[in-house]
């Protein structure tokens, strides 16, 4: 009788997984399964810049690869144009422009999410998941500024990760070290590290007095510290020992990402890849220099590309594939000329980096912030194409459920639980509506289904348009566009539809007056 009991009970625990994996529904349902989950974000990345999105000259192989054996979303989005409001709503699922303090941060800039916060890495460690970012942060170290030389604290560890390894900022904005944990990795006492907003010394070299050492020009704004040929937004001095390549940036997210995936393989993980790729300074290593005609940025292209195809690689070898989820995604649309004479411009070719769209970086048109979109989960998901509204913004939600915890009412204010759109459940939706923020301008758009409205505070503020088609800088400050017969959102439909343009204004205005939208 007792091996009786021990063979049913051993059927049953055998069996108990694979009964829970057929579930549909987006709560419980998956946490048996309990996949590994990895989110690439690519930076500055365009709608039209990979192969699988249109681009024609620009081969991206691995990602048009992690397409085929996935889901390719059409309206896929990030929720701001530019990176640390993106980054501060895709950790915490809220719009950033609720909290201060969430635009562009400057190189010496605090913790920008607060110990106690919850994050989509504080959800999955719940969870039990190991959870790990590597790469860009940009989201502001210590309190009530980093300290270079002690314990950069708060910072990831204090809202959810158990590592991290990162470029503390960006790397247009000093210093160009490596944060390891807690601190900055390799960095000699004697040598210490000082970063600052103003010159150091009268003889402190910069891209304005010593421009002519440059390798790489600037245009606009990127004159201070030189390091490694190129000057930075922001000074700094001394860490010498600490400094990185630019050139070597890619190659070290990848042998670090290898690293700690095969250190946690044995339990569930969540992994932040956060690359910097293709943002500025353009400057890719020397194997992926003139891979493409359309210079360093479409080369950068092709190296985020490869960092790509060398995680799917750790997956297959370690025979994780089959049940990790990955996310493929941008933290806003292209721009070419973002402060470098790089030849972004003048090399672009025929080439389209925000595909259809108008807009691009810094712009509320959707050239802004809808981007390549992908999900992959071998074991689970059915390769398409899907056309239903998702964004980065609600992967805290959608991961909770994947994860099966329960989120806390006044977290993830406005993260939407669209896990099944994610999966490609049969009749799964997406969202029904997503306002789209900039930098915090104060401009806004508000797509609702086929619809969108562009409310733009800033009359002449640049959009850093990247189509052939320039915009107005004295362009409507309300505008209404039918995204299915306009993509590029050049026919404002306002005064024709005073009803539907009401509407979408009176929902614009009472999401910004709400604490969420959740």
């Amino acid at each position: 009788m007792r091996h009786l009991l021990f063979f049913f009970s051993s059927f049953a625990i055998l069996v108990s997984p694979a009964r829970s994996a057929s579930r549909s529904d987006a709560g419980g349902s998956f946490a048996a399964e309990r996949p590994n989950v990895i989110v690439i974000m690519a930076d500055d990345l365009g709608y039209g810049d990979v192969g699988c999105y249109g681009a024609q000259a620009i081969k991206t192989p691995n990602i048009d690869q992690l397409a085929a054996e996935g889901l390719r979303f059409t309206s896929g989005y990030c929720s701001a144009s530019t990176c640390t409001p993106t980054r501060f709503s895709f950790l915490t699922g809220t719009y950033a422009f609720r909290q201060k303090g969430t635009g562009i941060a400057p190189p010496s800039a605090p913790a920008v999410i607060k110990p106690g916060t919850d994050t989509v890495a504080s959800l999955l460690q719940k969870g039990g998941y190991q959870t790990a970012v590597i790469g860009k942060w940009h989201l502001g170290l210590g309190d009530p500024e980093p300290d270079w030389n002690g314990d950069l604290k708060p910072g990831p560890l204090e809202i959810g990760f158990n590592h991290c390894f990162l470029l503390p900022t960006t790397n247009d904005r000093v210093p160009q070290v490596y944060v390891q944990d807690h601190r900055v990795l390799n960095l000699d006492p004697k040598d210490p590290l000082w970063v600052g907003n103003k010159l150091p010394a009268e003889d402190h070299p910069t891209g304005i007095s010593h421009r002519d050492t440059l390798k790489m020009d600037w245009s606009h704004g990127h004159n201070g510290t030189i390091h490694n040929g190129i000057s930075r937004i922001g000074f700094y001095t001394g860490g010498m020992a600490a400094r990185f390549r630019d050139e070597d940036l890619a190659d070290k997210w990848v042998e670090q990402s290898n690293q700690w995936i095969e250190a946690n393989k044995g339990s569930p993980f969540f992994l932040f890849f956060a690359a910097h790729d293709i943002h500025v300074p353009r400057m890719p290593h020397e194997r992926f220099q003139g891979a493409t005609p359309h210079g360093f940025r479409g080369d950068c292209v092709v190296e985020f590309d490869w960092c790509v195809g060398e995680l799917m690689k750790t997956l297959d070898r370690l025979k994780l594939a089959e049940n990790t989820l990955v996310v493929l995604c941008s933290d806003n649309g292209p721009v070419l000329d973002d402060g470098y004479q790089d030849d972004a411009v003048e090399k672009i070719g025929d080439h389209q980096p925000a595909g259809p769209f108008s807009g691009g970086k810094y712009s509320v048109l959707e050239g802004g912030t809808r981007t390549p979109f992908i999900t992959r989960w071998k074991s689970r998901i059915q390769p398409g194409v899907s056309e239903q509204v998702v964004c980065t913004i609600d992967l805290p939600a959608s991961l909770a459920a994947l994860a099966n915890v329960a989120l806390p009412k006044t977290a993830c204010r406005d993260s939407f639980n669209v896990l099944p759109a994610l999966l490609g459940e049969s009749g799964a939706k997406g969202r029904d509506h997503l306002l789209q923020q900039d930098n915090g301008s104060g401009n806004f758009g508000l797509r609702m289904g086929d619809w969108k409205l562009v409310r733009m505070k800033n009359k002449g503020k640049s959009q850093a348009t990247v189509t052939k088609k320039k915009r107005k800088s004295n362009e409507r400050l309300t505008a209404l566009y039918f995204l299915p017969d306009d993509p590029g959102e050049e026919n404002d439909l306002s005064a024709k539809n005073p009803e539907k343009t009401k509407e979408l204004t009176d929902k614009l205005e009472a999401l910004i007056a709400a604490e969420g939208s959740r």
